[in-house]
């Protein structure tokens, strides 16, 4: 069992098992943000619109007459143009509304797939309902029937396909081992070992089996699988990335209260087994793990669509660059091979999003065997505490010294980018001997995946203050949303061109 005193730093090799180091690493999500509720709810309101005009268009067949406001609009003006629309904007308004109060706009790691789809219909037809009475109430007779029938049936074909296609989207990343909740099981009884069980049969609900926390305090325990105690589970929690804490045995309540104290701090959710909870959580609702009832005591809204926005313009932007830089990356290659002997590319181990470890691609800007040479030169390091960094260090090559100012030996990051290793914006990808140093606290820049730019590099790259690399660092992953992403890059474009690389 691990103590306080000598907590093991764990780090995910590229297989997605774990690595034992010494030291501690923590990974709890970014904080809450309205953007990913925003955007679904854009979403909704624009199917409702796009569906009451094609209801109409449908409904009402071709017009030989073009008329002013183009083919679509023309057909609202066989009833009354402004009265439909407005009839459509409150039906989309409805629907946003009873769609938030149905809970769908939460990220629920915990709700199926069928659940989510019951929901949506019960929401849509719902809204439907408010809007028939509202018709009626108002003696609004001018929009057909048909057209309204057409129209609740289209919007909710598209709000439950979308649901369906992003929920097998979301799937398979989860498969992947990509956003994955790791969870920690406090008690290793009967109860615990069936709910281990049962979260590792459903690995397309993206949990991940982290350890059990042991109630016993005096021995050591004989289950391997034990990672800590009940007093020092939240600090190990956060050095293992763990993000769900569950009580699966009856316990003292001053010690869940402690838990959830600590969890909410670090932004680490504490579940209970509902059979053993003894009104921690009065009025709490039941949210089932697949087939497992628990009861939420501390949770965190984590924007997954956000996320999966920020995703596609990584995806699409690396893609469009690679294409583009082809060219300039075959001069370059040459330029390389002609300075100097060795290899075009270099790649070396980085730690990654919950100290997932993945090879950071570079162009070779040293000579060979320049890692060999590190230890040589640790006295003439510049930067405090764990950063590394030498000026005219004797291992760089005329032409590597020109790629590093100018920041273009980092071009092949871009593939890193697109298979989904880093991002375009995030903090730098540490080395693992640098996280081995980290502080419990430095672990939070590890909560998101690192980027070929971020706030540090346009805010302070010549500060060779560990502080200053850390803080801003922290200050990216709590405040992150995706306008400081598009600012970062803007200003990462003037940092390029003045040359200030090193």
């Amino acid at each position: 069992m691990m103590t306080h005193d000598s907590i093991e730093h764990l780090v995910i090799p590229k297989g997605g098992k774990h690595k034992t180091h010494s030291h501690a690493r923590k990974g709890a999500a970014l904080g809450g943000t309205p953007v990913s509720a925003v955007i679904w709810a854009v979403l909704d309101f624009t199917s409702v619109i796009v569906a009451g005009l094609i209801a109409f268009r449908v409904r009402l067949g071709p017009q030989p007459e073009p008329l002013a406001g183009g083919v679509i609009l023309r057909h609202l003006e066989q009833t009354a143009p402004i009265t439909s629309f407005t009839y459509l904007v409150v039906f989309a308004v409805y629907l946003v509304l009873f769609v938030r109060l149905y809970g769908l706009y939460k990220t629920n790691f915990t709700r199926s797939s069928l659940n989510e789809q019951r929901l949506t219909l019960q929401a849509t037809l719902t809204a439907a309902l408010m809007l028939c009475g509202t018709l009626y109430v108002m003696h609004s007779f001018e929009i057909p029937r048909a057209v309204l029938g057409l129209t609740v049936v289209l919007t909710l074909t598209m709000t439950m396909a979308r649901r369906f296609v992003w929920r097998v989207l979301q799937e398979r990343r989860f498969l992947s081992g990509q956003e994955t909740r790791n969870v920690m099981i406090v008690g290793d009884g009967r109860i615990g070992q069936a709910l281990r069980n049962h979260l590792e049969s459903l690995p397309n609900m993206g949990f991940r089996f982290t350890g059990f926390i042991s109630l016993d305090t005096d021995e050591e325990s004989t289950n391997p699988l034990v990672m800590a105690d009940i007093n020092n589970c939240v600090t190990i929690a956060r050095s293992l990335f763990v993000d769900e804490i569950y009580f699966s045995v009856p316990t003292e309540r001053q010690k869940v209260i402690s838990v959830v104290e600590q969890a909410r701090v670090l932004g680490i959710e504490v579940r209970v087994v509902p059979d053993m909870y003894d009104g921690l959580a009065w009025n709490a609702p039941v949210e089932y793990i697949g087939q497992f009832p628990t009861i939420s005591l501390h949770s965190r809204e984590f924007p997954a669509s956000a996320f999966l926005l920020k995703r596609v313009i990584d995806v699409a932007v690396s893609f469009v660059a690679l294409m583009l830089l082809m060219p300039i990356l075959a001069i370059i290659a040459i330029l390389i091979k002609l300075d100097s002997p060795g290899s075009i590319f270099y790649s070396s181990e980085r730690i990654g999003r919950k100290g997932r470890i993945f090879d950071c691609y570079k162009l070779r800007t040293m000579k060979q065997d320049a890692d060999k040479m590190r230890d040589e030169l640790v006295h003439l390091n510049e930067r405090s505490g764990v950063l590394f960094k030498v000026k005219n260090d004797p291992r760089i090559t005329r032409f590597g010294a020109w790629l590093r100012k100018y920041s273009l030996d980092e071009l092949p990051q871009f593939f890193n980018v697109l298979i989904g290793d880093m991002s375009l914006v995030g903090p730098r990808p540490p080395l693992e001997s640098e996280v081995e140093q980290y502080d419990v606290a430095h672990l939070r820049r590890l909560d998101v995946l690192p980027g070929m730019t971020g706030l540090w590099q346009v805010e302070a790259r010549q500060d060779p203050s560990f502080d200053s690399y850390i803080s801003l660092d922290t200050a990216y992953v709590e405040n992150w949303n995706l306008l400081m992403d598009a600012r970062i890059l803007l200003r990462t474009v003037g940092v390029v061109l003045s040359g200030t690389g090193s």
